[in-house]
């Protein structure tokens, strides 16, 4: 990819169009399943780009088909991140820089192991990501270490902050039940229903009696 940026920009003294290159990805993935000889390739790309047609956001897959998003997730356990990705979509236009960072982190730790206490990669950790950014007018910059460290922190207080509201609110409405069903109850007849009574015994007392052995 990065060969065909330099030759079309020698040729043609101007940068190669994101979407084309990614039809040139996409073309040679779809040869290679096309031809006997060949194996296809077993993995999909994303291919985020900008150019004098603004940013884009690219997705491949082997078999040479290609989609443009918004924003997408792929891989291992990837629906939990487009899940996350669609319900925060309308805020990425009016997000900052560092906003939408922390956005694709937390897209990111949606699909991060299977949340179990002995699962290593069950939380976003300085070793399992890395982020990119490239926009307009700004090279390509890679974030990776400590240099992410300060988006990773900052999305762990925030969900530290969360759960302690929501315990909080939980044990809050738990009271509020107990309270509620230790209140003292009246004796048998006040509950709001009156003891049926025999038309007949104007005491209203009852007017059978017990029955003698014989």
């Amino acid at each position: 990819m990065r060969n065909e940026c330099l030759n079309h920009k020698f040729v043609y003294e101007s940068p190669l169009p994101v979407a084309r290159l990614v039809r040139d990805v996409a073309d040679r993935h779809q040869v290679a399943t096309a031809r006997s000889w060949k194996r296809p390739f077993g993995v999909g790309l994303l291919c985020i780009g900008h150019d004098q047609t603004g940013p884009h956001l690219f997705q491949t897959c082997p078999s040479g088909n290609y989609w443009e998003y918004y924003a997408i997730a792929m891989g291992a356990r990837s629906q939990a991140s487009k899940t996350y990705l669609e319900k925060k979509l309308e805020d990425f236009e009016s997000s900052s820089l560092d906003d939408l960072v922390k956005h694709a982190l937390r897209a990111l730790e949606e699909s991060c192991g299977t949340r179990k206490a002995d699962d290593k990669d069950s939380k976003l950790t300085l070793q399992n990501c890395t982020v990119a950014i490239v926009g307009e007018n700004k090279p390509l910059l890679i974030l990776d270490g400590e240099d992410v460290k300060e988006y990773v922190d900052a999305i762990h207080q925030e969900q530290e902050a969360t759960t302690a509201t929501a315990t909080t609110a939980a044990a809050a409405a738990e009271m509020s039940i107990d309270t509620s069903s230790d209140m003292p109850s009246g004796p048998a007849g006040e509950a709001g229903v009156q003891p049926p009574t025999d038309p007949t015994n104007e005491s209203g007392g009852a007017d059978t009696q017990p029955m003698e052995e014989g």
